[in-house]
């Protein structure tokens, strides 16, 4: 997938508020996607850091984007798990998100999650189960 092929994906299927994060590709293979969630002082709550909602919807877009790689074309799914660990507090900077396909079933996905600020610390970590709908 290139990156007009992401955005168009992410375009279409993503919910407004979702697509409002700015999230864009930076690398995808055949199992795997990286977006770039680009800082805005808006994403932070009043403690001053970014918000752990913000963090579990990157993730799940990038889940999104790498399966749809593994697969070879969008399939209508839906996020059946995602357990989520925040390691480490983000105040400012992008962060990068990396999404790997575990195992690619018939009707299950599973995945694995990694954020990362933008001095290339691990912020958060998540593992995800979805369900193909067709």
């Amino acid at each position: 997938m290139d990156d007009n092929a992401i955005d168009a994906l992410l375009e279409r299927v993503l919910a407004p508020w979702v697509r409002a994060l700015g999230m864009k590709p930076v690398e995808v293979s055949e199992d795997s996607a990286t977006l770039r969630l680009p800082f805005s002082g808006e994403l932070r709550h009043s403690g001053g850091v970014i918000c752990g909602q913000v963090f579990m919807a990157a993730a799940d877009t990038a889940m999104i984007v790498a399966i749809t790689a593994a697969l070879g074309a969008f399939k209508p799914m839906t996020t059946v798990a995602l357990n989520t660990n925040f390691m480490r507090a983000v105040r400012k900077g992008d962060v990068l998100v990396t999404a790997r396909v575990l195992r690619m079933g018939r009707s299950l996905v599973f995945g694995e999650i990694e954020l990362y600020d933008e001095d290339g610390r691990m912020a958060v970590h998540a593992t995800s189960t979805y369900a193909l709908l067709d």
